[in-house]
């Protein structure tokens, strides 16, 4: 059987490195509207991908520090959408 928990964790880490380069990323002056677009739609697959696992994992009784994991990480992910949204917004302006 899957260890949710360790595997949620590893995930988070990557998440937690996605969120010190998305915004470095965005920072770049060169940065176009279509690199910006293309990361959004990275950040929002994860998030929905995540959402989906969540609610599977609600679903199917799982402890609650597991389901607590994917919430977490469905948030970072959700938070990095939105600030790429931000930047796209911008850059369309």
């Amino acid at each position: 059987m899957a260890d949710w928990l360790e595997i949620l964790k590893e995930q988070r880490k990557e998440g937690q490195r996605m969120g010190r380069d998305v915004p470095r990323m965005l920072a770049n002056p060169a940065i176009t509207s279509d690199q910006a677009k293309t990361l959004f739609d990275a950040m929002e697959r994860q998030a929905v991908f995540v959402e989906t696992l969540r609610k599977v994992l609600e679903a199917n009784n799982y402890e609650p520090d597991v389901v607590k994991a994917a919430e977490g990480l469905e948030e970072l992910y959700a938070d990095l959408a939105a600030t790429v949204a931000e930047k796209v917004r911008a850059l369309m302006a």
